[in-house]
């Protein structure tokens, strides 16, 4: 398929655009912006910054890609956000660069972005998340694969999301939300997230041992030290130690499940950021 430009585009001379891209009317691509073969920019779309795309991703109308981060601390250097391949943004979707150069905001493959959707500067998302209509991201998050973030969801800046965890419709986080885990209300867990373990291929041994260690961790009333002993000793399945690295890693806190008999409700201190 070759090149095809509206005539009302506007596109920097400096833009690369590679073999195949189609750009809608009145859609605008600055000097820096990289677009790899086969991506579709749909119409009013914005791309701007030192934003680079690969292959078959397709922009809908309005989106706004690498502009500037929110950020009262941002003192304009040509920071980066860096995209990878068959990603759909739809429309009016946006997603900044990072705040500093030692960082980029960085997107994986086949994510799937939502309209309204906002990923913040500095995030990183794997490949194959979804984020509903609404969903917001703040900046520092960072997205496992294949997660699921409902319509209208909050994350607060710098907290992590597990891999195949699920975000129930209106939610929000401050604290980190480990994999394979559903989130509800505030800072709540809910269990596994089942369906989506079983449309992943997760074995049902697997999916049992899951649901064995989630209870060990987050319905226990031991102390931390003491649910990481025994879920790394007697839970070596790779689910099941990705699971306990991911809380033994966290600098944040947990989500918490309320059934945990103290009652309390997050596992541990919030951070301050």
């Amino acid at each position: 398929m070759p090149t095809e430009i509206h005539p009302t585009a506007v596109i920097h001379p400096s833009a690369q655009l590679g073999e195949g891209c189609q750009v809608g009317p009145h859609a605008v691509i600055d000097a820096h912006v990289i677009l790899g073969p086969h991506c579709q920019v749909g119409p009013g779309a914005y791309l701007t910054g030192h934003t680079q795309l690969g292959s078959g991703n397709r922009i809908h109308a309005g989106a706004v890609l690498g502009d500037a981060p929110q950020d009262f601390k941002y003192a304009g250097q040509p920071t980066r956000l860096q995209i990878g391949n068959d990603n759909v943004f739809r429309e009016h979707v946006t997603v900044h660069r990072s705040n500093r150069l030692e960082e980029d905001t960085v997107l994986g493959d086949g994510n799937f972005l939502m309209a309204g959707s906002h990923v913040g500067h500095n995030s990183v998302l794997g490949n194959h998340t979804v984020l509903a209509n609404g969903a917001l991201l703040g900046g520092h998050v960072v997205v496992q694969d294949r997660a699921f973030i409902s319509g209208s969801c909050l994350v607060h800046q710098f907290c992590r999301i597990g891999r195949l965890a699920l975000m129930q419709g209106g939610s929000a986080i401050s604290l980190d939300l480990p994999p394979f885990t559903l989130a509800r209300d505030t800072n709540i867990l809910c269990g596994l997230n089942r369906v989506g373990l079983r449309r992943a291929g997760i074995s049902p041994e697997d999916r049992r041992a899951l649901q064995r260690v989630y209870h060990l961790l987050f319905r226990s009333v031991l102390p931390r030290a003491e649910r990481l002993r025994q879920a790394a000793a007697n839970f070596p399945q790779p689910v099941c130690q990705e699971l306990i690295a991911f809380v033994a890693t966290s600098t944040r806190g947990l989500c918490a499940d309320p059934g945990r008999r103290n009652g309390s409700n997050s596992d541990e201190e919030a951070s301050t950021h």
